[in-house]
């Protein structure tokens, strides 16, 4: 036997190489083994509920690094919720219709070279059903391997036969509440997709374009000016000139009309500089008026036989051009909307494809709209009605999808109306913004972003012009041209979706006869003749309608409506958590939501936005495959969330250091409990030693923080907290003053079980309060604690997070801690300054003398019988003189004075510590050492000395 087999030292099968590409699958497949969703479910049955509903992404290619950002954030909440005991159901979805699919498969068909006309609607939608199943299937997989715990038997599609009636049934509550509506009027046009956008689906880039000064004639000079007089517009959208059917003024500015020559301008007074600047056109102001007086002025159109007139606006604004708006009421909104009120209809000479019709002059009929721009410039030069023509950069709607500019076109659509009243009086607007002002927001200023936007928006338009997705469910009698849109019709109509294995593809299967109730006859005129809407649901309908498909419905028993919380992107203020709320809103008059957090973008480490050309970008399974999706997991809590957050290899290289830095730390209380037994080993608080004690009030400090910061949401607070604690408190100072006490004393000495006790609390304890962040590796360690506890579950997601205990919270005792941590870094500073001039090589050869203020002298005189184990030297004393080969003042006690020399005695061959008892009558240890072989029944004279 040698010395080194009398000491207790650590044993464990705990790997300290993390392995986690390998390992983790080895847990899923546990987890999968012992079903761990179903067990939740039947464990927390009866508990208070928390409903985070999943925002689904679309089932279009692999996961992204947003999308494993944003799952492992849903994770975290939802297991944080169930390990406080709640019943934290989680049902993922996906989003399955829409144009990216269509266009897939159109990619798909034009390779066999076949058109999507040439197929008929339901295999096109058969094509489309599949490829969304396929990635579907793919993406679930992904998620399922980032760890994220759910119910993958039993996702959300919203492609399911189910979901698509229950859209249907949601679409009907719309029409019975009088806010739906068929008009036409503009909306965002994609002329590449051929379809209707939603404001959500549209992004701004820089565009270049044409910027002119047109001049339209009066048709008579107003009272006294003689000359001929002309409104002056400015325009970036020369294409739309053709239909101008009115120019706006603000009716409170000061109008100019400024001669020069034979002819006068109007110009808006506050923008004749910077028009004079532009045209080089010289003159003076001969009149001023108000915008209002200019009302009802009868102009020519500059290459059209047409008359209009001046209108007042409130949407005219004085930041650039004339102060005279050119007014296409079938091109802008709020052109639109000034139309209305004058009784001007919306006219847009455009085709699906953004081509001008022959409603268009000949020499424009036929082309493009951005390529009429220069025709239409040349028109103009030819007339004399253009003053000046420039190119400039400005920022400009585009596709989303196909990245192409979008156009402003008035078509019939179907529309939910803003504005229109429902039954208690309110407008669907009025009531979003109250229920925006109840929610929660997270962070508080998504509530103003959110609020912006919903006072400011137009008329949700909810139809589009393609085959993927749910009929708008109406017909129109044939006869008299009445819209049918009865609950009963609706109910009917769900009821076939619901009952046909392919859903809603029974609509464009079957004739109108065959999906109206039998005998059906039209209200109005009796007639049986329908023809039946071919349009079909904004996918933002789509979506929005989850909370009442799957939250209302009774396919999930786990679920309720509302939910708790949604959770997405700050991109979806504008998209889903808008058409959540406002589907909510009008068919059961709330939100559906009670709170809605928002995460930023991911940015490269150089800050930059992720994208294929920069080649920044990466991927979650590179991350996997490298690192481990735990690393991902504890990337996402790394920073503030909430902002826009960096990834980089350099950033996961750090992180990785981190996670290796904490798994070191649980190796460090499994190698040390290895014959710890929590039932019959544990002692008590009161017979603990006092660091112990100390280290067990720290540690109620943690886990109170680290409730606070989960139930706040501040996930990097509990990240950085938990790794400076487990760095800095554990590694760096008590672990390292543990090991002599672990190492040394008998097996079940006092002084060894004192500290394992505190050692299962911090394991048990960090593991749990960590299991939300690093999933695998909380449920890998809690492998081994099963190992010295047969008591504990079968997995640590089963377990409930450790709670405060106010009896071992001990703000005295860690007062009294942070003042001898000082004198302890003072005394750390000076050993490092003897190992440099080689007066010692290992701080067990010091004796460290200390002079001290009577407050500290105070607590050192206190526990100057094992103080020396605190600063891990083999002797200390105080001293008013203290010498030594080295001294230092003390920085972090003022008025103190830190010696250190060689330690007197020998060393100890067992424990290492020097002592003048070594040695003495021939004794080969220390006294310490010697009495605790004795405990052990050890014969000293057994043990050979390795040389």
């Amino acid at each position: 036997m040698e010395w080194k087999d009398t000491l207790n030292l650590p044993k464990t099968a705990f790997p300290m190489k993390g392995n986690l590409p390998n390992r983790e699958p080895e847990i899923l497949k546990k987890w999968q083994e012992i079903n761990l969703y179903s067990r939740l479910r039947e464990e927390r049955k009866g508990r208070d509920k928390y409903i985070l509903h999943d925002g689904p992404p679309y089932a279009n290619g692999h996961i992204h690094l947003g999308h494993a950002l944003n799952k492992i954030l849903k994770d975290i909440l939802v297991k944080y919720a169930s390990m406080t005991g709640k019943d934290a159901p989680f049902v993922p979805g996906w989003d399955c219709h829409g144009l990216p699919i269509e266009q897939q498969v159109e990619k798909q068909l034009k390779s066999q070279k076949i058109k999507k006309e040439e197929i008929p609607k339901a295999q096109f939608r058969k094509m489309c059903r599949e490829y969304a199943s396929k990635f579907v299937e793919i993406q679930k997989e992904e998620f399922i391997r980032l760890g994220i715990i759910g119910n993958w038997e039993k996702p959300y599609l919203t492609m399911r036969p189910s979901y698509q009636a229950q859209e249907i049934r949601e679409l009907g509550k719309i029409f019975n509440s009088g806010i739906a509506y068929r008009g036409k009027k503009p909306v965002y046009w994609c002329i590449y997709d051929r379809t209707a956008e939603a404001e959500a689906e549209v992004e701004y880039a820089e565009k270049k374009d044409p910027s002119i000064y047109v001049a339209f004639e009066l048709v008579e000079p107003p009272e006294g000016i003689k000359e001929k007089t002309y409104a002056v517009i400015w325009t970036t959208t020369p294409w739309t000139l053709p239909a101008n059917l009115g120019i706006m003024v603000g009716p409170d500015y000061d109008y100019v009309f400024y001669k020069s020559g034979d002819r006068v301008y109007i110009i808006a007074q506050e923008l004749l500089e910077s028009f004079r600047e532009k045209t080089g056109i010289e003159g003076q102001v001969v009149k001023t008026v108000k915008g209002r007086e200019l009302e009802f002025l009868e102009y020519r159109h500059p290459f059209i036989d047409r008359i209009s007139k001046i209108y007042l606006s409130e949407f005219v604004e004085l930041g650039t051009g004339t102060g005279l708006v050119h007014m296409a009421p079938g091109h802008g909104q709020e052109d639109y909307i000034i139309g209305q009120r004058y009784g001007v209809e919306p006219f847009a000479p455009v085709d699906d494809s953004g081509r001008f019709t022959d409603e268009a002059p000949e020499f424009i009929q036929g082309l493009r709209v951005f390529d009429a721009n220069q025709p239409i410039i040349e028109k103009l030069q030819e007339t004399g009605a253009l003053l000046y023509h420039e190119t400039i950069k400005h920022s400009y709607p585009h596709c989303w999808r196909c990245k192409n500019p979008v156009i402003f076109r008035a078509t019939p659509q179907w529309f939910i109306s803003m504005d229109a009243i429902l039954e208690n009086g309110n407008t669907l607007r009025g009531e979003a913004i109250r229920e925006i002002e109840r929610v929660k927001w997270i962070p508080e200023w998504g509530e103003n972003r959110i609020k912006s936007m919903v006072e400011n928006r137009p008329d949700w338009c909810i139809s589009r012009q393609r085959s993927w997705g749910v009929p708008i469910a109406v017909f129109y009698c044939k006869k008299c041209g009445e819209t049918i849109s009865d609950m009963e019709v609706f109910e009917h109509v769900a009821s076939l979706v619901e009952n046909d294995p392919y859903g809603a593809d029974i609509w464009f299967e079957k004739s109108p006869k065959e999906l109206l109730p039998e005998g059906f006859r039209c209200p109005k005129c009796g007639s049986d003749e329908f023809d039946k809407e071919e349009d079909i649901l904004d996918v933002w309908f789509d979506s929005g309608v989850s909370h009442a498909a799957v939250l209302k419905g009774n396919f999930w028993e786990e679920l309720r409506w509302p939910a708790d919380m949604y959770l997405e992107g700050s991109d979806q203020h504008r998209g889903w958590f808008q058409s959540s709320l406002l589907e909510g809103v009008a068919s059961y008059g709330r939100a559906p939501y009670d709170s809605v957090l928002t995460h930023g973008f991911i940015l490269d480490e150089k800050g930059r936005k992720m994208s294929k050309s920069l080649g920044n970008v990466i991927a979650p399974e590179k991350v996997i495959k490298q690192y481990g999706a735990d690393i991902l997991r504890l990337w996402v809590v790394s920073e503030d969330y909430t902002e826009d957050i960096k990834i980089g290899m350099n950033l996961l290289k750090g992180i990785a250091d981190d996670y290796r830095k904490i798994r070191n730390t649980f190796r460090y209380f499994l190698g040390n409990l290895y014959d710890f037994n929590p039932e019959t080993d544990s002692v008590p608080y009161d017979q603990m030693l006092e660091i112990d004690r100390w280290m067990l009030s720290r540690l109620q400090r943690v886990i109170d923080l680290s409730h606070a910061s989960y139930s706040n949401h501040r996930f990097h607070r509990i990240y950085h907290e938990i790794k400076r604690f487990m760095i800095v408190d554990l590694s760096a100072i008590y672990l390292d003053i543990l090991k002599d006490r672990l190492y040394v004393y008998a097996p079940d000495s006092v002084e060894r079980r004192s500290a394992q006790t505190v050692l299962y609390n911090l394991l048990t304890s960090l593991a749990k309060m960590l299991a939300p962040i690093l999933s695998f590796t909380m449920e890998e360690i809690w492998g081994y604690v099963r190992e010295i506890n047969t008591n504990v579950r079968e997995s640590i997601h089963l377990e409930e997070m450790p709670v405060l205990n106010q009896d071992v919270v001990n703000p005295e005792l860690e007062k009294i801690y942070q003042q001898l941590l000082r004198i302890r870094d003072d005394v750390l500073k000076a050993l490092e300054e003897a190992r440099k001039e080689d007066i010692i090589r290992h701080p067990y050869e010091a004796r460290v003398i200390l002079n001290l203020p009577d407050e500290y002298r105070k607590l050192v005189e206190e526990r100057i019988d094992w103080i020396k184990f605190f600063f891990t030297v083999s002797q200390v004393e105080l001293s008013d003189k203290p010498e030594g080969r080295v001294v230092i003042e003390g920085e972090n006690v003022k008025g103190s004075v830190v010696a250190v020399d060689r330690a007197r005695g020998e060393k100890c061959p067992r424990c290492w510590i020097y002592d003048e008892s070594v040695g003495r009558d021939g004794q080969r240890v220390c006294d310490r050492c010697a009495s605790q072989l004795e405990k052990m029944k050890i014969d000293i004279n057994q043990i050979e000395e390795v040389q």
